[in-house]
């Protein structure tokens, strides 16, 4: 056989060989679905209330969503719900009457209670809570707990009890937590074995409803129970408008949460350009010998600083309450005297003429003199001192 026929046969050999297999495979293979679970989408995961935002619309109801409650202004209070399910901690005085007067123009405002009630202070950390005269406890601290406890077969699902139903719905309310009434405003209210998880009050022409908790709403605890059905109920016949996340990222949590090596270089820069301007520009200067300061230096550094803090006039006066006091004690009465008598002594006594006297004693105009003016006044009246 030819030598050049062997690849062809071995290549034809190859061929028929996996034909062969993949023919077995096809016929031996079993087609099956699988389910691949990629977990929650990015809208679910940003959105805990994205599965009851679609319950809600499937039941033919508008919903929307906000983030602050600035759009309260813009929201139609008749068969509207307005639902607050985030946290309230840095709402305002102003806010909360805003929304308490969206809800007396007939809006239904639902809300979670956020904070327990301090019976020292007679308050809670929850303002729009203690609007509505309502207080939170947890159940833990309940005194007496209601009776028949024993015979419920769901003492921590809360019951909600219609007109014409023979069985309640059932709702999975954290049970740690309880609602009080003191002042029996409340017009409706559902409980589990130990407590009361939802209470609901007319104000004005519309409600309020208080409930303990809002994680029976939130994926995947919404389909669990009546969850779903409990905020549909609460909902029903009117637009839905929730506001679940009014805490937003800082400008610097978000860089540094998606750029951190850009802020880790930033600050590198920043820091050797301080390095770079705190550097010295040449030697140092060499402390003076104190063996270099002589008598005469220290009296003129004393001379100047003395004249930059009390200015001429005051160097000038010191001279001339000098000059007096010296006068005084060689002529005595001197002080009686007039102004010219007294130059007059001073000229006996000193030698000087006395309009030389008169320039130097008398009084000094405000404004500054001349450094050749100063130091011939100062010459005039070290003159006068010598001579007394």
């Amino acid at each position: 056989m030819n030598r050049r026929a062997w690849p062809v046969m071995l290549g034809a050999l190859i061929a028929v060989l996996l034909g062969t297999l993949s023919v077995w495979l096809y016929l031996k293979a079993t087609p099956y679905p699988v389910e691949i679970d990629h977990g929650p989408s990015p809208q679910a995961q940003a959105n805990p209330y994205l599965a009851a935002e679609h319950f809600l619309r499937k039941q033919g109801l508008n919903v929307n969503h906000a983030d602050s409650l600035d759009i309260l202004p813009s929201l139609e209070p008749h068969r509207h719900s307005l639902l607050l399910l985030g946290d309230r901690y840095n709402m305002t005085p102003r806010q909360i009457d805003q929304v308490m007067n969206w809800a007396r123009a007939g809006g239904r405002l639902l809300f979670v209670a956020q904070s327990l009630w301090d019976e020292k202070t007679g308050q809670s950390n929850d303002r729009l809570l203690d609007r509505v005269q309502l207080h939170q406890f947890l159940s833990k601290d309940l005194k007496e707990p209601p009776p028949d406890n024993e015979s419920d077969p769901y003492p921590n699902l809360t019951k909600l009890y219609l007109e014409n139903e023979d069985a309640p719905a059932y709702a999975s309310f954290d049970p740690a937590f309880h609602l009080e009434d003191p002042k029996n405003l409340a017009q409706a209210w559902a409980n589990s074995g130990k407590a009361t998880h939802m209470m609901q009050l007319n104000h004005g022409l519309g409600s309020i409803i208080v409930v303990t908790d809002a994680d029976l709403w939130k994926t995947p605890a919404i389909d669990q129970y009546d969850n779903a059905w409990l905020l549909w109920y609460l909902t029903a016949d009117t637009s839905v408008t929730l506001l679940y996340d009014t805490e937003h990222d800082s400008l610097w949590t978000l860089l540094l949460r998606n750029f951190p090596q850009a802020l880790v270089a930033l600050l590198a820069l920043i820091g050797l350009g301080l390095w770079h301007a705190g550097v010295r520009h040449g030697p140092m200067q060499q402390p003076v010998p104190t063996a270099r300061r002589q008598l005469q230096e220290h009296l003129r550094a004393s001379a100047d600083f003395m004249l930059r803090r009390s200015g001429q006039h005051s160097l000038l006066q010191g001279l001339q309450q000098d000059i007096l006091r010296r006068v005084r004690r060689r002529h005595p009465g001197y002080d009686q005297l007039g102004v010219a008598e007294q130059w007059r002594v001073l000229s006996r006594l000193t030698g000087q003429p006395t309009l030389a006297i008169s320039q130097a004693m008398g009084p000094r105009p405000k404004q500054r003199l001349s450094s050749a003016e100063f130091s011939r006044q100062v010459a005039h009246l070290q003159t006068l001192r010598n001579a007394l």
